[in-house]
């Protein structure tokens, strides 16, 4: 899986924290993960266990650093905080931060222009400018 379906994928299932316990996620992994096979089987993915790893490893990452992610987002968004927005622009500010600050192997400006690619994807279509512009408080 190339390093764009790996985001969207951290995203979905990123996505999935903020409607399930944290008890819950156990099965809610299982479920994304049978639900990426059946897409699997019909040639639209290819997950090898590597995939899984790495989105599952990274999602936790981000679910463990929540308060701090929302903490910088609530910081530089004006009017803005992160209980009032929408869950899929959060997510993808939770992973784009995470993607910026956190992980040294993405260069800020592709976590960025990723970010904004999932807003216009996933979104409203104001979302990819809300998006940029918190991004870029941010950066």
């Amino acid at each position: 899986m190339d390093r764009i379906k790996l985001r969207e994928n951290t995203f979905k299932l990123l996505y999935c924290n903020d409607f399930h316990k944290r008890e819950e996620m156990p099965k809610q992994y299982e479920l994304f993960w049978e639900n990426l096979e059946d897409a699997s089987e019909e040639g639209l993915e290819n997950v090898s266990e590597e995939d899984r790893q790495f989105i599952a490893d990274r999602v936790n990452r981000i679910v463990e650093k929540l308060q701090e992610i929302d903490a910088a987002i609530n910081n530089v968004a004006v009017k803005w905080t992160t209980d009032r927005m929408s869950k899929v622009d959060l997510t993808i500010l939770r992973l784009a931060y995470f993607e910026m600050k956190m992980d040294d192997d993405i260069p800020q400006k592709v976590a960025v222009d990723q970010a904004v690619e999932l807003a216009k994807k996933y979104g409203t279509d104001k979302s990819a400018s809300f998006v940029n512009g918190i991004l870029a408080k941010l950066f």
